[in-house]
């Protein structure tokens, strides 16, 4: 998934404007100029190293920089991409070994390339030989960040899930309680129909939009094992019977009018999928916890406040196979230490990424920001929070998960990636039969 749930809520900018040390680049025109100056750790570890992040990371690592320069042990620069041309960017840097010493990704797929490729440098020892920082971290989210059994990134920002937004006055007018299966959603379709609001909003012009559904439904019926075996390679793993009885069930759903009129027009990144349910021409949205300050609470601030928007998680799918605790979404984004860097570079790196990252100070400022840091022990904090009750649904989504799968998109390479957007989109315009979609994409992972 991409666009809004880019889970940027961290970045940097700070006094000295330093050049791209050895292992950096000099930035292009799609840079947004954020530099910041570095010291902090301890002696040993005192150097310098650049960070590359994505557009709308700023203010909490802005101050974390701040923090550490000043500290006086090293000396860090952050430079901010926007979302699009910097996956291209970081590769073509990387590659040519002119990668920054610290970057940041989505984990998953995208992590496993550049460790299978030698390029990233495993943060396995350093989190073992301090446990207590290691072990702080959500596991699911930790898993995010390790490739064969090596931890090779550690997460930088809030915890993200998906889950059910609802507009609670429409499903009360109309008489339905929220769903809590896949039959009683089904059922709540023609009688919110017949109520004269679409049951579900979704951006489908925007694709991505699209995975929560296939993903949460192929966990439902089969369990986590289903996809995990796609993203292993094993053969013929997406004719898995899970995977078809997925897509047939999004078929059902679209057959019955379950989402709205026109849902493949609708634009995800403009916000126009929320905007149906705030406004009450939809019922519900299935979108990730980014959605929640990043769209609901700045346009329509009443209607979240007021208490009418509530949430859910995903509805069981009876005598399926997955627990109905597991989620998907985006676990968070991930700093890496490229393996070019020099020694003194992975020092200072590795010092920042275990202290400075996710630090009580970090974790405090993520938390104003409205995030959810992936970290045990916050319940007092996020009590205290202007959003509790949102937090703290959050965070015990994300804690307790049975599972946390990471958005397909994200934990496949960008080949099948690209080739399930395509072919999840046709089985919602209901193009291709859910056989064929599975057959389409095991061809594509044969292939790779």
């Amino acid at each position: 998934m991409k666009g809004k749930r880019t889970l940027g809520l961290v970045a940097a900018t700070s006094g000295l404007a330093l050049t791209l040390a050895a292992c950096g680049s000099s930035g292009d025109s799609d840079e947004t100029d954020s530099s910041a100056t570095a010291g902090g750790g301890s002696e040993a570890s005192a150097g310098s190293a650049t960070i590359w992040v994505t557009a709308g990371t700023d203010s909490v690592l802005e101050a974390s920089i701040a923090d550490w320069n000043s500290a006086g042990n090293g000396e860090l620069e952050m430079q901010v991409f926007e979302n699009d041309p910097y996956k291209q960017k970081l590769r073509t840097a990387v590659s040519a070994g002119e990668g920054p010493a610290i970057f940041s990704g989505w984990g998953g797929g995208g992590l496993a390339e550049y460790v299978n490729e030698g390029a990233v440098e495993s943060l396995q020892a350093a989190l073992d030989a301090e446990p207590e920082l290691r072990d702080r971290i959500f596991p699911a989210v930790l898993s995010g960040g390790t490739v064969d059994g090596e931890i090779y990134g550690v997460p930088l920002n809030g915890v993200q899930p998906v889950v059910f937004y609802i507009n609670q006055p429409v499903l009360d007018d109309a008489g339905v309680a929220v769903p809590t299966t896949w039959d009683e959603l089904m059922a709540a379709v023609p009688v919110l129909q017949e109520a004269g609001v679409a049951p579900v909003s979704i951006g489908g012009a925007s694709k991505w939009p699209y995975l929560m559904w296939i993903a949460y439904l192929t966990d439902r019926v089969g369990g986590p094992e289903v996809f995990d075996a796609v993203v292993a390679g094993e053969p013929d793993a997406w004719m898995d019977p899970a995977i078809i009885e997925a897509a047939s069930m999004i078929q059902d759903l679209v057959e019955a009018g379950g989402f709205v009129d026109g849902f493949s027009a609708v634009d995800a990144n403009q916000g126009a999928a929320e905007a149906l349910v705030y406004t009450g021409k939809a019922a519900m949205q299935l979108q990730g916890a980014w959605a929640y300050s990043g769209t609901y609470l700045t346009a329509a601030e009443d209607f979240v406040t007021s208490g009418d928007m509530t949430w859910s998680t995903f509805p069981a799918v009876e005598g399926g196979a997955g627990d109905a605790s597991n989620v998907t979404g985006n676990l968070s984004s991930y700093f890496s230490i490229t393996a070019d860097s020099t020694d003194e570079e992975k020092a200072t790196a590795t010092d920042w990424l275990l202290h400075g990252v996710m630090s009580d100070d970090y974790i405090d400022d993520l938390m104003d920001t409205g995030a959810v840091p992936p970290i045990s022990g916050l319940e007092d904090k996020l009590a205290e929070t202007s959003a509790p009750e949102w937090n703290e649904f959050v965070y015990s989504s994300a804690e307790d998960a049975g599972n946390f799968q990471l958005s397909w998109d994200q934990a496949l390479d960008a080949v099948q990636a690209d080739a399930l957007l395509n072919n999840l989109e046709k089985v919602f315009l209901l193009e291709i039969t859910p056989e064929e979609f599975a057959a389409n994409l095991n061809e594509v992972a044969q292939q790779g």
